[in-house]
């Protein structure tokens, strides 16, 4: 294996070529937030003396194990509170100056890594002349428990994960340049609750200027926790961790893996990104009304998000029209008395009705608001829909969410993947264009690239997305119908 050696401000590392491609990995950007650093911002590595190996990814943020991720190729392994770390893929560590593409893993705020087989980076190097860089942020409560009205001490707790994406964009701009990147060029992408963290950041004033252009796959703005709502969370854990508000400092004496499985204890998705008045002084969606001037967006949703979610729930398969209503009203309580004027017949309440539903509420709807803000605003944005459906366990999965990524990265081939996307033909056809459409947005701004018809920034008259599918085609409002039905749901 060819080793390659790059100064960083902090050290030397070490890393290998591999394919015509160099790689590093499990490089630290921060101190470990261990200790008195738990539940507190990030702080600049020390250096190092000697040359560090980087040829294996470093560990994982601490998470509870979920069987969805191990389905999505992401297990919960080699996992440590000293998790601050990321992984660079490049052309060369030359002196040259190529755009850089920074990935922020979803998994709810809770799961996840920079180190997952669907997110190798060496197809984005190759074909596009790119830096690829993922990274590892804190997770959980570990990442995101609000403890800010225990002490004006932890005041940026809830937002440890975002100041560590934040921490790791600094890292980016000072070294990047020694792996062949272009700090002056970098666009930030993300999938689920990594591109709820795009959203952000690109809201964050702390992360302006760490970034250029911005991609948002399945996740927009929505997604934050007022301080109440957080604290609250907060003390819910404390109480499953047998402690009570005044014994705040014994949480940094709590095992990482304790930690991470009290979050457990509450609803899913509860720890997200606090709305804290310093790392996010407001919502995200207000926010973005007028932050972030002149960053170029690319966002969009897949036509079934939703189904990832329920394929496998047994309620679905007992088809108990009441059993099935019931769900309906207990996940659709605030809007139900609209919902059930809207739908009169029992029958209707199925898995589709309920995945499109869904699907809507949680991801189209969020990303058309971002989108329509950012055109009412100037800014340029474009849209797309991912539609091709995967033809596996008989076509159940249809579009759903995490679909799209492979197909983005070009890594349809890496193990695990044949889980979502089957070895139908004509796959590796549309991961070309995909592909090379992001690499055209991180290269230009744009996404238009020879592979695709000419594909028009959004606007909020037409609507125009790319429909990413068997065949690649614009549509003008290919959301209408849902936005008609269900855009003015609870209103």
């Amino acid at each position: 294996m060819k080793t390659a050696i790059v100064e960083t401000v902090f050290g030397k590392a070490r890393g290998y070529e591999e394919k015509g491609v160099q790689i590093w990995k499990g490089i630290p950007y921060a101190k470990p937030p261990i200790g008195p650093l738990r539940f507190r911002p990030p702080e600049l590595p020390e250096p190092w003396a000697g040359v560090k190996d980087c040829t294996q990814f470093g560990p994982i943020a601490w998470q509870p194990p979920v069987e969805l991720m191990d389905f999505l190729g992401n297990p919960a392994e080699n996992m440590d509170e000293d998790c601050l770390n990321l992984n660079i893929w490049t052309p060369g560590a030359d002196g040259e100056r190529r755009p850089v593409m920074v990935w922020i893993h979803g998994g709810a705020f809770a799961n996840g890594a920079g180190s997952a087989p669907s997110y190798d980076g060496s197809a984005f190097a190759k074909n596009g002349d790119v830096v690829v860089v993922t990274i590892n942020y804190r997770l959980g409560a570990l990442g995101f428990l609000y403890l800010g009205e225990m002490g004006r001490e932890y005041e940026a707790s809830g937002n440890c994960g975002i100041l560590d994406q934040i921490a790791a964009l600094k890292w980016v701009k000072e070294n990047i340049a020694a792996f062949g990147g272009d700090p002056d060029c970098v666009t930030i992408f993300g999938e689920s609750a990594g591109a709820m963290s795009v959203a952000a950041l690109l809201s964050s004033p702390a992360a302006s200027g760490l970034f250029h252009k911005a991609i948002l796959e399945s996740g927009a703005a929505n997604f934050t926790a007022t301080p109440e709502r957080a604290a609250k969370n907060a003390r819910r854990i404390l109480e499953t961790l047998g402690l009570e508000k005044k014994d705040v400092a014994k949480l940094a004496e709590v095992p990482a893996k304790n930690l991470a499985e009290a979050v457990n204890s509450l609803p899913f998705m509860s720890l997200l990104p606090v709305t804290d008045g310093i790392v996010l002084p407001e919502h995200p969606e207000r926010a973005l009304e007028n932050a972030a001037k002149d960053i170029p967006v690319l966002i969009g949703t897949n036509k079934d998000e939703y189904r990832l979610f329920t394929v496998f729930d047994p309620v679905w398969k007992r088809q108990d029209p009441k059993e099935m209503q019931d769900v309906f009203q207990k996940t659709f309580a605030k809007y139900w008395d609209a919902l059930s004027a809207k739908i009169t017949d029992p029958s209707a309440f199925t898995q589709e009705l309920y995945d499109r539903i869904m699907t809507y509420f949680v991801f189209t709807g969020p990303a058309l608001k971002l989108a329509d803000t950012r055109a009412q605003t100037g800014e340029k944005v474009w849209m797309y829909q991912f539609d091709w459906e995967s033809p596996v366990y008989n076509g159940t999965l249809k579009a759903c969410h995490a679909l799209e990524i492979p197909f983005v990265w070009h890594t349809l081939e890496q193990p695990g993947t044949e889980n979502l996307t089957g070895n139908a033909p004509g796959r590796h056809a549309l991961a070309d264009r995909m592909h090379q459409a992001w690499i055209a947005f991180a290269q230009n701004g744009d996404p238009n690239c020879s592979l695709l018809p000419e594909w028009p920034p959004y606007n909020t008259r037409q609507r125009p997305a790319m429909i990413f599918g068997q065949d690649c085609r614009v549509e003008k409002d290919p959301h209408q119908a849902e936005r008609a039905l269900w855009g003015g749901l609870g209103e």
